[in-house]
């Protein structure tokens, strides 16, 4: 069992707590297996009544997923120790969706890509005034994976491609408004509401509700109509007509971020949210999940991305292909294809 997840009980609760600090928690395989095989014996455990997701020490909650693994995958084995990652952290994102008690994920600091993966399927999402929530996929030329194109597609107005083309952080009051959280708390707080919720599982609303505050007003809502407007296409060279065209200060501002995002992970990311809302459940939004995974991870804008923001940090990445119009239907559709049958992702 990896140290890097603290798996243990206090009362009725299953605890897991991430830790991993110098790396913000960020996810490797060893602790997607033993947080999967700690949710697997915990669900048919009676002494189990709830499960809380936490981090240690650190500016946690989770700051994403194993990125030099993904890259010296697409570098050196075709992306099939990547596909791998995919494949066993999706189950777990695919697990908490579904597990039949009751989760309570503490997003207190910086969740990010793999870190909202394992907080937005829980059914209690607690924000803090230290949450910085974002999928910031499209700057090392990925996409908004691990449920994003669930959750995302599915928030107001056009907030989610918004959130999915730019990056954008949510502090803990946007994260509340936008319903990726389902609780505000003062940090101070999380210590006594986890004892509370393990000593009374039963009644989690209640203790919520006691040792929640009124969180600042949400400064995005205030761009939520602009957005909304902006971000009303589904065709990525129409997004950036709009805000063109517009003028304003957002705009214009917003521009100067799209730039330097991949065109082809942007188009892959606006494609995945709009599919996604036709799909019948998060298994299937998983599976389309993967497919599109498998398939950009060994794209040149992956490891050129994660070069460019992560290892030598010159924020300069040369985009193949290098601007939308280049990135062709065709090119996506061989993205989003269907796999072999014996590929495909299933859930546990």
């Amino acid at each position: 069992m990896t140290t890097e997840v603290v798996v243990r009980t206090d009362g009725a609760a299953g605890i897991l707590s991430l830790n991993r600090p110098k790396a913000i928690h960020a996810l490797t395989q060893p602790m997607v297996a033993a947080m999967t095989a700690a949710l697997l014996a915990w669900r048919d455990d009676p002494a189990v009544a709830v499960v809380l997701i936490d981090h240690a020490e650190g500016r946690g909650f989770c700051a994403g997923g194993d990125i030099t693994l993904l890259r010296e995958s697409a570098l050196s084995d075709g992306g099939a120790a990547g596909r791998r990652f995919f494949f066993e952290e999706y189950r777990l994102n695919h697990l908490i969706m579904t597990y039949p008690k009751p989760v309570v994920a503490f997003m207190d600091g910086i969740t990010m890509g793999g870190g909202v993966g394992i907080s937005g399927p829980a059914r209690y999402r607690v924000a803090t005034e230290q949450t910085r929530l974002a999928m910031p996929e499209t700057g090392i030329g990925l996409f908004p994976d691990v449920g994003g194109g669930w959750y995302l597609s599915r928030l107001a107005g056009r907030l989610g491609p918004y959130l999915a083309l730019t990056g954008a952080r949510l502090d803990g009051s946007e994260s509340l408004w936008a319903g990726l959280a389902t609780h505000y708390l003062p940090a101070a707080a999380l210590a006594e509401a986890k004892t509370r919720i393990a000593a009374a599982p039963g009644e989690i609303e209640t203790v919520l509700a006691d040792l929640a505050e009124a969180p600042p007003p949400p400064r995005i809502a205030t761009l939520a109509d602009e957005i909304a407007r902006l971000f009303a296409a589904d065709r990525y060279e129409d997004v950036l007509a709009a805000l063109g065209a517009s003028g304003s200060d957002f705009a214009r501002a917003t521009l100067d971020t799209l730039a330097g995002k991949s065109p082809q992970a942007c188009k892959v990311a606006l494609r995945q949210l709009a599919t996604s809302l036709a799909l019948p459940d998060f298994a299937a939004n998983m599976a389309m999940e993967y497919r599109i995974g498998g398939r950009v991870l060994v794209r040149p804008d992956f490891a050129e991305g994660v070069r460019a923001v992560i290892i030598d940090k010159d924020h300069a990445a040369r985009w193949n292909p290098a601007t939308p119009e280049e990135v062709s239907d065709e090119l996506l559709d061989a993205i989003f294809a269907p796999l072999p049958a014996n590929e495909e992702w299933t859930p546990l």
